[in-house]
């Protein structure tokens, strides 16, 4: 499976925060996330384990009980089952993968 980069196709998640599924397979799902200062995420948990990776901006994140102050550059990884919640410091650009595939980011996929 190929993706042709491209601005449409974003869906809103939350207020401020924006997702776009670009490729997935058998066992990951790849989605960029464009999140606006002041958004925040909410601590949550799910089954899927997470990587991360800031390509813009800054955010605190917190992944269990341990914050981090996240720039450009910087990455993560967050277990399956972990709680975990962010703060979206200034706009920001991060391009995360998913294992096993989030089906709840499907809905709508459309590839180029």
């Amino acid at each position: 499976m190929f993706y042709k980069a491209n601005k449409q196709g974003f869906k809103e998640a939350l207020p401020g925060i924006r997702l776009k599924t670009l490729v997935f397979g058998e066992k990951t799902l790849f989605t960029e996330f464009r999140m606006d200062a002041g958004s925040v995420l909410p601590r949550h948990a799910h089954i899927h384990e997470q990587t991360g990776y800031l390509t813009k901006g800054k955010i605190r994140l917190t992944i269990g009980e341990e914050t981090f102050e996240v720039e450009k550059g910087d990455s993560w990884c967050i277990q399956g089952n972990m709680e975990h919640s962010a703060e979206i410091l200034k706009d920001s650009i991060a391009i995360e993968v998913f294992s096993p595939v989030r089906e709840d980011y499907l809905q709508g996929y459309q590839s180029t």
